[in-house]
């Protein structure tokens, strides 16, 4: 199979979907890899090393698509590559397709075979492609939480682990997922007062057992929410249905009642937001204040440390990959039920239940297409 691999035109967005020791993978099984001349910079690899791996280097992402069978990449095709997109062609990246109607149309139009990392799942629902960006994503939550805190970015000027003779900073984390998890992680290491708000009790059990002493857990209702977040100098939104709009738990109304300063890092932002008070920002403009909240809403978080997450992601999703490129898509989603899963688009149709509920369109059975 012919493999492609473009430079990423996201704001900010320097990871690669490919790597030259991915291209080495490929190529020994009997692959042809074409990657856009500049596609690693951004994450640190040259041109050189993967033309040592054995790929051909393409000048323009134009060429690459033209020629590829399927397309690698890491973030969603933006609106100046749907003119790219041609009938049966495999787009292997993460889509967000619940929050994305304009992508999702042009798709099913382009009848693209479309494959998203995100809602990919084992069977023990454990979603491997979105794992590692999630770990990501969580960590750094904290670290930009912490830093918008500090008076000169809008903050209130506090600082996470306090000093001795000082509070200590109040973290609220909705949900106890592998971004919440994360989250938990560098805040309990910060020194911070951490509260994890989840819906399921097995999970918050499990947390408990983690952390222990150094976290507060509480079931996920909306007055628990609300008193949680009144008291809160940061909250972290951390919450996911795979391939599904994000439920809005993070209430308008509760900015009000908020501390001013206080910040609010929305990780579910990709797909919709868990707060109504978000909209998308960039890495150039990353933060909006309203109601004296400033609220952190970037849509690839992960994209600030390629050096890191270009690594993690492509150890994920290179064995499926080599899978789709070896036996073809359809063999592949017969022999591997997670690949199926992650098929969002199919000849013009669509294959996932929460994307189409989430747009109101038909959903199409993908073993009935293949």
């Amino acid at each position: 199979m012919k493999i492609g691999c473009v430079k990423e035109i996201k704001n900010n967005e320097f990871r690669v979907g490919l790597t030259p020791d991915n291209v080495r993978a490929y190529v020994a099984a009997g692959n042809q890899v074409y990657i856009e001349k500049g596609a690693g910079l951004g994450s640190g690899f040259a041109d050189t090393e993967y033309a040592a791996a054995g790929a051909s280097l393409i000048d323009g992402a134009a060429g690459v698509w033209e020629i590829s069978d399927m397309i690698v990449k890491v973030k969603e095709p933006l609106e100046e590559e749907y003119r790219f997109f041609r009938e049966g062609q495999i787009l292997y990246t993460y889509l967000h397709l619940a929050a994305d109607k304009e992508q999702t149309d042009a798709l099913l139009a382009g009848k693209v075979k479309a494959v998203a990392y995100e809602t990919m799942q084992e069977s023990d629902r454990s979603l491997p492609c979105l794992i590692p960006m999630s770990q990501i994503a969580g960590r750094l939550s904290v670290q930009e939480g912490a830093k918008y805190l500090e008076k000169r970015f809008g903050g209130e000027g506090v600082l996470l682990a306090g000093v001795p003779g000082t509070p200590k900073a109040s973290v609220v984390v909705l949900g106890g997922g592998t971004v919440g998890t994360n989250a938990c992680k560098i805040a309990v290491g910060m020194g911070a007062n951490v509260t994890v708000i989840d819906v399921n009790l097995k999970r918050l059990e499990e947390l408990d057992n983690l952390f222990g002493a150094r976290i507060q857990t509480l079931v996920s209702t909306d007055t628990n929410i609300e008193n949680a977040v009144k008291e809160a100098d940061l909250v972290i939104g951390s919450v996911l249905i795979p391939g599904a709009t994000t439920p809005k738990l993070f209430k308008k109304r509760y900015l009000k009642e908020m501390k001013p300063g206080a910040v609010f890092v929305d990780v579910a932002i990709d797909q919709g937001g868990c707060g109504e008070s978000s909209h998308v920002t960039t890495h150039d403009d990353p933060v909006y204040v309203l109601d004296g909240v400033v609220h952190y809403c970037v849509g690839n978080m992960p994209g600030a440390v390629p050096g890191t997450s270009t690594i993690a992601l492509t150890n994920a999703t290179l064995r499926y990959g080599l899978q789709i490129a070896s036996l073809g898509l359809e063999a592949a989603c017969r022999k591997n039920k997670a690949i199926a899963l992650g098929v969002n688009c199919y000849a013009g149709k669509l294959t996932n239940k929460n994307v189409a509920a989430a747009h109101g369109c038909e959903y199409c059975d993908l073993d009935t297409l293949i």
